[in-house]
């Protein structure tokens, strides 16, 4: 069966803000901060600024986005994707340089295991000036709870995205995942990324809305009632790591994007969420896929 990815990605279900739709089939209802596409036209505004080479999609974030079972997976390992998502990756695949895909991992590229806004804030324009990506994605803050106050972390969140719109670099904002015990200041930095999405008018990936509507009462897998089950800090049957820190990747359902998948590991679902996000800004905003 031949997939048109201009109509089906029309029926794409709400995994960023800023959009809002009735979700495909056995997907959640869109987490959305506001409704309609009021990034489109200022991120369009952005791009006619943009000096780099298309299709360039760069990661900047801490061990939950150096890590390869983020993105770098998603190019080989996805079955029982629905239409809307198959037509997704497609146009992703279509148009993204191979090289984004697994190359643009490390500190250089602007993802590095422990950092917080603090580094991002420190080396962004030497990596605006290497990568000179057309798009990032941003998400920093599960090593921030620690040591920052939700003041910092906004102002140098936003620092962070407008010298990325300065240099005509299209941004999608990520909310982080839940975090076991740092609930009530977890939600503080949350919200705080999504004024930020509102403010500037950037696409935002509601990571964080994304597991607390599938999981909304058991995403922990560092709480008492995963204690028992069998296997590694990743095999938790839910979306949340036993670390209580990091997404989960049971065996299980890696790769899987069904909404059993979507529901059990947590890195396919940031995947599928980025996925989404993603497509919709290179459809909206560059111009890709088919006429």
């Amino acid at each position: 069966m031949n997939v048109n990815p201009r109509r089906t990605l029309a029926l794409l279900v709400g995994i960023m803000v800023l959009g809002t739709g009735a979700p495909a089939s056995g997907a959640e209802p869109p987490p959305t901060a506001a409704p309609g596409d009021g990034w489109v036209e200022p991120m369009k505004k952005v791009h006619a600024r943009f000096k780099g080479e298309a299709g360039t999609f760069a990661h900047f974030g801490d061990s939950i986005t150096i890590s390869m079972a983020f993105w770098a997976s998603l190019q080989w390992d996805h079955k029982q994707m629905d239409p809307a998502t198959q037509a997704a990756f497609d146009l992703v695949k279509q148009y993204m340089k191979e090289k984004c895909w697994r190359g643009w991992k490390g500190p250089q590229f602007g993802n590095q295991g422990s950092m917080t806004i603090r580094w991002a804030h420190k080396h962004i324009d030497t990596w605006l000036r290497d990568l000179k990506p057309e798009c990032a994605l941003i998400m920093f803050g599960t090593n921030d709870l620690h040591s920052l106050e939700v003041e910092e972390y906004e102002a140098k969140t936003r620092e962070v995205v407008g010298r990325c719109l300065d240099a005509g670099t299209v941004v999608i904002l990520s909310t982080i995942p839940p975090r076991h015990g740092r609930g009530e200041k977890g939600e503080r930095f949350v919200e705080a990324v999504r004024r930020i999405a509102r403010d500037r008018h950037v696409p935002l990936c509601d990571y964080y809305q994304a597991i607390v509507t599938r999981r909304p009462d058991d995403w922990d897998g560092a709480a008492e009632a995963f204690k028992s089950v069998p296997g590694g800090t990743y095999e938790v049957p839910t979306l949340l790591a036993r670390d209580g820190v990091h997404p989960s990747n049971p065996k299980r359902w890696q790769g899987d994007y069904s909404a059993e998948g979507l529901r059990h590991n947590g890195f396919v679902l940031r995947n599928w969420v980025v996925l989404h996000a993603y497509a919709r800004v290179v459809r909206q905003v560059f111009g890709g896929g088919d006429s």
